[in-house]
């Protein structure tokens, strides 16, 4: 993987382990040569995020709404800045430049780019990997539910392969390199 996506939170007010592991995260990227994608945004993980990158030498892309490019919002010195009109544009653009997809914690927005993510793995149209750093066990109620909904029938096994999740960024670069796409279960998916 030569470029990855970040998803991840821009709140400012949270516990201090989740912006570390945005650093490390970064720092790892950059350490590893591979550009680092993301929102753009220099508060919360975000903004450690790409610090931890930049610190370290790193390719950084941000891709920011033209409403949130604003000195309050938008990071300053990364490789490049592209600014879109929509978010739906946004998310688009970020897709288009990444080879791999990483969620970090992070809200409703971190959700969405996630989850659209993964529903467009699991109809094919991409074989990229996605993982989910858990920071602090953040992601184990979300992926309790993923698991009830794979039981309950709603979500394939192989599906739930599409998730890569590890507790430090280390482990789930690997993981992430060794990820395997379910294709047939792409295929069956989409014949049933």
């Amino acid at each position: 993987m030569n470029s990855i996506c970040v998803y991840c939170g821009s709140s400012d007010d949270i516990h201090p382990d989740y912006k570390d592991a945005g650093r490390q995260m970064g720092r790892l990227l950059a350490e590893n040569s591979i550009t680092l994608v993301y929102g753009g945004g220099k508060t919360g993980i975000m903004g450690a995020l790409a610090e931890g990158a930049l610190a370290a030498g790193g390719q950084v892309i941000g891709v920011i709404v033209e409403s949130m490019n604003t000195p309050a919002l938008a990071q300053g010195g990364l490789t490049r800045l592209e600014v879109t009109a929509t978010i739906h544009q946004r998310k688009a653009r970020m897709y288009e430049l990444a080879e791999g997809y990483i969620a970090l914690p992070g809200g409703f927005g971190t959700f969405d780019e996630l989850f659209e993510t993964i529903t467009w793995g699991q109809i094919g149209i991409h074989q990229k990997p996605i993982g989910l750093l858990n920071v602090r066990g953040y992601f184990d109620p979300l992926t309790a539910v993923i698991d009830h909904a794979q039981r309950e029938g709603f979500i394939f096994p192989e599906h739930r392969q599409l998730l890569c999740m590890a507790d430090s960024p280390v482990r789930l670069l690997d993981a992430m390199q060794q990820h395997q796409h379910p294709v047939e279960a792409v295929r069956r998916w989409m014949r049933q």
